[in-house]
């Protein structure tokens, strides 16, 4: 049977221990019980915070865990929530990645102890934080919440960042995406260290989706405008103003007074991404409003966003949310029977569009 000690911080949300702990204790469990089945145990799990003390997650929830970090014998797995910031705090100060760390600072030299003896460290959205700043992500792909990534990128950019996915495995560490992705990840973890049809069982008994791998369905990627290149912001905001129309980037550089070679040089050195992937962002944050505030063919869809060729934009799209466009309107689209909107309101919808967004034509 696997140890699992999943931790209890100050701060953060409590749903990202328990939801594990749940998973963790229930694989083997409750499926067979709901199919009068013994039951058969999978992992042993522990909950642990820094001096075994209870931690409060928000003023609202406090945790008492089995016992203190020193005290955890030998985990085959750590699992790391996401903590740091009571909510009070963020309503004051916003996201400060220092002060999450700082406030964890404890668990950093632990997480780096296990895992030179070991042990596999999972770690959820701001969690991600404490395995990247204990060195356990240097030079690997990981996750964490699409909106905390480019302060993660800034402070650890050793680290190999692909927001894009839920869930992201470099063989001895794991990471997950935002808050829901302890789930993911927890069963993920399940398949990877048992079996598929005992991670299925799993979901099936706790009502829980399998694991998803992306998290750019539920993102508007942030389009970075928050860097000092003047004439650079001017190009985006012209393409944000015409991203349904057929762009040359030739063109948009020689609007701004740029050949073509030093345009997408100075665009990428300020945005992160080319002009061209970062017009593709654009549209498909568009197509993604559109499919949800209607139902309109997926060709109207595409020609309005600016592509012709709906071929083209079904892989486009799917590149970029992981679902086809009819499977992203089925989601997140308005139920069945609800008013089909008659006309597609590019202006105000583009003028609402976050002026900090990316993605490829």
């Amino acid at each position: 049977m696997l140890r699992v000690a999943v931790l209890f911080l100050n701060g953060g949300c409590a749903s990202t221990a328990l939801l594990p702990m749940e998973i963790f204790r229930n694989a083997g469990v409750l499926w067979n019980l709901l199919n009068n089945r013994a039951p058969v145990p999978r992992f042993h799990v522990t909950t642990a915070s820094v001096r075994g003390e209870p931690v409060v997650t928000d003023h609202l929830v406090s945790l008492t865990p089995s016992c203190a970090l020193e005290e955890v014998d030998r985990p085959d797995i750590v699992f790391v929530p996401a903590g740091g910031l009571p909510f009070e705090t963020l309503l004051r100060t916003g996201y400060v990645l220092e002060d999450v760390i700082e406030r964890n600072r404890p668990v950093i030299p632990w997480l780096r102890s296990w895992a030179s003896d070991g042990a596999r460290i999972a770690g959820v959205c701001s969690g991600v934080a404490l395995l990247a700043e204990a060195g356990l992500l240097d030079g690997k792909r990981a996750t964490t919440h699409w909106g905390l990534v480019d302060s993660y990128r800034s402070r650890f950019p050793q680290v190999d960042w692909q927001p894009e996915y839920l869930i992201t495995d470099s063989g001895d560490v794991f990471c997950g995406g935002g808050i829901n992705s302890a789930a993911d990840l927890s069963l993920y973890l399940v398949e990877r260290f048992s079996s598929r049809d005992l991670a299925r069982e799993c979901a099936k008994a706790l009502l829980i989706e399998m694991p998803r791998m992306w998290q750019v369905t539920f993102a508007d990627a942030a389009l970075r405008k928050d860097h000092n290149d003047e004439i650079i912001r001017r190009a985006q905001d012209w393409m944000h103003e015409h991203f349904c129309s057929a762009l040359s980037m030739d063109a948009v550089a020689a609007r701004v007074g740029m050949s073509p070679r030093n345009f997408i040089r100075r665009f990428k050195a300020a945005t992160g991404r080319t002009p061209l992937s970062y017009v593709h962002t654009i549209r498909i944050t568009m197509a993604k409003r559109f499919l949800e505030d209607g139902q309109q063919t997926i060709q109207a869809v595409s020609q309005a966003v600016g592509y012709d060729d709906v071929i083209f934009f079904r892989d486009l799209f799917k590149r970029h949310t992981g679902l086809c466009p009819t499977e992203y309107r089925s989601r997140f689209g308005p139920p069945p029977g609800t008013a089909i909107r008659n006309t597609l309101k590019l202006d105000s919808m583009s003028d609402s569009l976050p002026h900090d967004t990316a993605t490829h034509h």
